[in-house]
């Protein structure tokens, strides 16, 4: 399919909140959405896809759907996205190559891959406050011509943007692992540790909590408690869905802070987070946690197993001797926490592209443990079912093979069954030098926003 894009200025700049609460009745709506921290750079709001996933079995299926689209010259389009896929892959894909018994389905059965190839969107400077809308230009799967495209989505970001209805709660939330299980497992996991058997294992927990209200107010809701680098809103159906028969439609609502990958052409980058603090409203007490984070010899060395994990799967696509760790460690305040982290880039080797990097870097180490196979595996173990997106991926790749993916953390998954009801996990790295009480608290900070996000008050209603 040849597409030529072509670049509007917009009007007035409308941010992420408005855009998504203007354009959210079309098809398959994503978010990138830069809202707080560093870097914040660029948001895109992305609509109507071109390409259908249904059929999509792995991450490297994703060749194929890129093929569908073939670039013709156009306008010079701003910011790091020019059109291509954009998508979210579940944790439960595995690793590629690897054992099939380390991930199962999760009790909601969620699709392994959705999103599509979108060639229409909006774009923003955060930096600047400037926005751009794209539309592709050409044999687009018999859409209407870009011109009345154009005039009517520039009249929908421009219009006032809808009211926004409060999402409502309608049942107690439900934790599905207690605290004192929880602890029991990270007991078992040390064990583990101590018998040589792995380093380091992500260990996490589910709730659920049925909930009213269109998605996209229960995302703005997020978005006001949490703001954070990487965010994200993603909806999906039947049509841009791989192998979703039992969870057709949905959609994931994401508050991550964290980096998995990115890559210009020529470099990788892939930023893990280990180490957390919850914030304090004492600004003195709050630095003295911050400090105490970066001083922690078990979060350094927690952050410095991952490094290595990193460095060694991104070792497998980079040109020899370009692997490097940079900035470790490194503290990062977000709105509820502290984290630790550190950069590793790689400059990739001859004929390897992002879904090379993609399908070696798949789950991020941050996110399973070292070593990885055996992480995934007490993972397995003593969790007891999938996780669904949770710690999967959410991102980019596009036409030029630049891509940029977050780590689906902090992250809500919305579905409509009877009237709406989410699913959010949290979890923490554990290792010998765990304290259980302490993890049990760190999942607590984590989850902090989100159950807040669940139960909004008056004051973030029109943020």
């Amino acid at each position: 399919m040849r597409v030529r894009s072509r670049v509007f200025e917009v009007p007035e700049a409308p941010g992420v909140p408005d855009a998504l609460g203007r354009l959210c009745g079309r098809h398959a709506v994503v978010a990138l959405d830069s809202a707080a921290g560093s870097p914040r750079d660029w948001s895109i709001v992305a609509f109507d896809p071109l390409a259908h996933l249904r059929l999509l079995e792995t991450i490297a299926d994703l060749r194929r759907v890129l093929e569908v689209l073939e670039s013709e010259p156009g306008d010079a389009i701003p910011g790091p996205f020019h059109g291509g896929f954009i998508g979210a892959l579940a944790y439960d894909l595995g690793i590629a190559g690897e054992r099939a018994d380390l991930t199962s389905d999760d009790p909601w059965h969620s699709p392994r891959i959705v999103g599509g190839v979108y060639v229409d969107f909006l774009v923003r400077d955060e930096r600047a406050g400037r926005a751009w809308l794209v539309l592709g230009e050409g044999d687009l799967d018999g859409r209407r011509p870009l011109i009345e495209r154009r005039a009517e989505i520039l009249s929908a970001l421009l219009s006032p943007p809808p009211p926004r209805a409060r999402p409502a709660p309608v049942a107690a939330l439900v934790r599905h692992t207690s605290a004192v299980e929880h602890m029991r497992r990270i007991e078992d996991v040390r064990e583990r540790i101590a018998a040589g058997d792995l380093y380091q294992a992500n260990l996490a927990h589910r709730s659920t909590r049925a909930v009213r209200g269109h998605p996209v107010d229960l995302y703005l809701e997020l978005r006001a408690r949490n703001p954070a680098p990487y965010m994200a809103y993603l909806a999906w159906d039947e049509r841009t869905a791989a192998r979703a028969e039992r969870f057709p439609r949905g959609a994931i609502l994401s508050a991550s802070p964290e980096l998995f990958f990115e890559f210009d052409g020529s470099t990788a980058r892939t930023r893990p987070i280990k180490g957390t603090a919850a914030r304090a409203s004492d600004p003195r007490v709050d630095a003295e946690q911050a400090a105490a984070l970066l001083a922690s010899g078990k979060d350094r060395a927690e952050l410095a197993m991952i490094v290595d994990l990193e460095r060694n799967d991104l070792g497998r696509v980079a040109r020899i001797g370009s692997v490097r760790a940079e900035a470790f460690p490194r503290l990062e305040t977000y709105a509820s926490v502290h984290h630790l982290t550190a950069d590793v880039t790689a400059e990739l080797a001859p004929g390897r592209d992002a879904i090379d990097v993609l399908l070696a870097l798949f789950p991020g180490g941050s996110i399973t443990g070292a070593p990885k196979i055996a992480a995934m595996a007490e993972i397995a173990r003593l969790e007891g079912e999938g996780r669904g997106f949770f710690t999967g991926a959410l991102g980019f790749i596009d036409v030029r093979g630049h891509a940029a993916w977050n780590i689906l953390i902090r992250t809500l998954i919305w579905r409509p069954d009877a009237g709406g009801e989410v699913s959010f996990h949290v979890g923490g790295g554990i290792t010998w030098s765990s304290d259980a009480a302490a993890e049990e608290r760190e999942t607590q900070a984590k989850a902090a926003a989100l159950v807040a996000a669940l139960e909004p008050s008056a004051e973030t209603r029109g943020a």
